[in-house]
């Protein structure tokens, strides 16, 4: 029998239970730390915030939180208050949109889009400010910035304008970098009843011990979803996104060392330029706001099918770290996957990284194909790797798949087909119906079977074309 919760659990730290909301302080003492941010807000009579989807697609809930930038500073970081547990709070500061204007002075990017006429039923408005915001201080104002928020009624034409009219001005906003930089996004949270906050990994693995069913989550982009439409959850949740050791990105001269709990947003700027497959990927992989929250340990744990980054770690013949009580253990992503949603990983094993090893003699590329061009999930996504020996023949082949299968899968048989062989129009012919053969995708309401295995091939060969033109 699990011993008996208490109303709060207090570690080795006297934070209280309160985080800065607009730069004043608010209590959590008596608050469910499973509460979503967003609901919160809503009953506290703060209704600049609006709910749209409550599933993190819409982008009207946006607030911007500062969180630490893994230098010594802290940056704002656009995120979706639908899919953030109070719980993960306090110690933290949070702007939301009441907070912009001073007095009936607008902010720059509240007027650039009065100026831009980019809002007309206003409901998507305050979220798209946010991100705007976001984007402003990030030094960043391109599509991607608003990839996240959807609009109804502009077609986005004076939205786009705005958000060029702001990166033309380039104005200053030293109230909010001031703010910004007197935040303390690193202090140790309190734990409140039935969530902790542990800032060690002995400490997660310890309270994952006692408490056999609770959960460990880092973003809480999941679990957020899962809380928002009232779904059941784990009776105790245990928050990783404090623990330093889980936030580390390391590149060596031979491999890449990513923390469990590097933000996907993060893991897109820091690497830039060193694996194709992940550039290609991330600027595609949900809204920006999913995108800072959400982590390369969730996306492993999580272990969807249709997972993005999940083909992307197999083609890159990635390493997957985990940590019990009981020690330490490696496996490879290639071993990793068992089942639909079902793993190597044992329950009592927390994911603590990702090595990612480098090659410079690599080729690499990823591919997703979806209904919607940015924030959607993936019909099917895809990550190649090839090398080459001295004669042009394929020497090294990962084609790694999502979307074909109950698990992200390796294409084993064309890769075998390709080893030794030259990327002709033959060996292409042969390479493409294969592929066309290897999985046996589902149909559903995305794409048809057909359609899935006629993409293994193209995108493969889309690939190869780009890499010889």
């Amino acid at each position: 029998m699990e011993p008996t919760l208490p109303k709060t659990y207090y570690p080795a730290m006297n934070t209280p239970d309160t985080f800065r909301l607009n730069g004043v302080t608010q209590s959590l003492t008596d608050s469910d730390p499973r509460e979503s941010l967003l609901r919160w807000l809503k009953r506290h009579r703060r209704t600049g915030t609006k709910e749209g989807c409550a599933d993190g697609d819409c982008g009207a809930c946006t607030v911007a939180l500062i969180e630490a930038d893994g230098v010594g500073g802290s940056r704002y970081v656009a995120v979706n208050s639908c899919l953030l547990p109070v719980g993960v709070l306090p110690g933290r500061e949070v702007l939301t949109v009441e907070a912009l204007a001073e007095g009936e002075t607008l902010h720059p990017v509240q007027q650039a889009l009065v100026d831009c006429a980019g809002s007309q039923c206003g409901y998507c408005t305050p979220g798209f400010v946010m991100s705007l915001f976001v984007g402003l201080h990030e030094g960043a104002l391109d599509d991607h910035a608003i990839a996240g928020n959807l609009c109804r009624c502009t077609g986005y034409g004076p939205i786009r304008q705005a958000a060029r009219q702001l990166a033309n001005d380039a104005p200053g906003d030293a109230r909010f970098a001031a703010l910004r930089a007197q935040a303390r996004p690193d202090l140790p949270a309190a734990e409140i009843a039935r969530f902790f906050s542990p800032v060690d990994i002995g400490d997660a693995l310890a309270l994952k011990a006692e408490y056999r069913q609770s959960d460990w989550f880092a973003g809480g982009t999941d679990l957020g979803v899962d809380l928002s439409h009232g779904k059941p959850v784990a009776p105790v949740l245990i928050a990783l996104d404090r623990i330093s050791e889980l936030q580390q990105l390391r590149i060596d001269d031979d491999r890449v060392w990513i923390g469990a709990a590097v933000s996907l947003s993060r893991l897109q700027s820091d690497l830039q330029g060193l694996f194709p497959a992940i550039d290609d990927m991330l600027p595609w992989f949900a809204g920006r706001q999913v995108r800072n929250r959400a982590t390369v340990g969730g996306n492993l744990g999580s272990a969807s099918p249709i997972g993005d980054l999940l083909p992307v770690l197999l083609a890159l013949d990635a390493v997957i770290h985990l940590r019990s009580l009981d020690g330490a253990r490696e496996i490879a992503a290639a071993d990793y996957f068992l089942d639909y949603r079902k793993t190597a990983r044992r329950a009592d094993e927390l994911i603590v990284g990702i090595a990612v090893p480098r090659r410079a003699d690599l080729r690499s590329g990823s591919a997703k194909v979806a209904k919607r061009q940015t924030d959607d999930i993936s019909i099917v996504a895809a990550a190649f790797a090839l090398g080459f020996d001295d004669r042009q023949r394929v020497s090294h082949v990962r084609l790694a798949y999502g979307g074909v299968a109950a698990i992200p899968l390796r294409a084993r048989k064309t890769e075998a087909l390709l080893i030794g062989r030259l990327l002709d129009r033959e060996t292409l012919a042969a390479a493409a119906a294969q592929l066309r053969m290897e999985f046996e995708p589902l149909s559903d309401h995305r794409a048809g079977s057909e359609y899935r295995r006629a993409l293994s091939a193209n995108l493969f060969l889309r690939f190869v074309a780009e890499l010889q033109p």
